[in-house]
């Protein structure tokens, strides 16, 4: 395995921006990843492979949780609000 040094703060602001544009490509195009294959790969160049994984992971999560807020789910502590 490769041992990749930490990112540079340049490194890890090109990163976030690129990934940045991604989503915000995804949310335009309904989350159809063929829209933004360019961003993607950008994304993917500029960010170390496990930000990726992480980031992905992340995403997914975010989805889920917003479609569990839009869907109407509320946890229990939410109910006497």
């Amino acid at each position: 395995a490769v041992k990749m040094s930490a990112p540079t703060m340049e490194e890890r602001k090109a990163c976030w921006g690129a990934r940045d544009e991604f989503w915000q490509c995804l949310d335009r195009h309904g989350d159809d990843a063929s829209q933004c294959e360019k961003l993607r790969l950008s994304f993917e160049a500029r960010c170390p492979q496990q930000w990726v994984k992480h980031f992905d992971k992340r995403r997914d999560f975010l989805k889920y949780k917003k479609k569990l807020e839009t869907e109407g789910y509320h946890p229990p502590e939410a109910a006497g609000k």
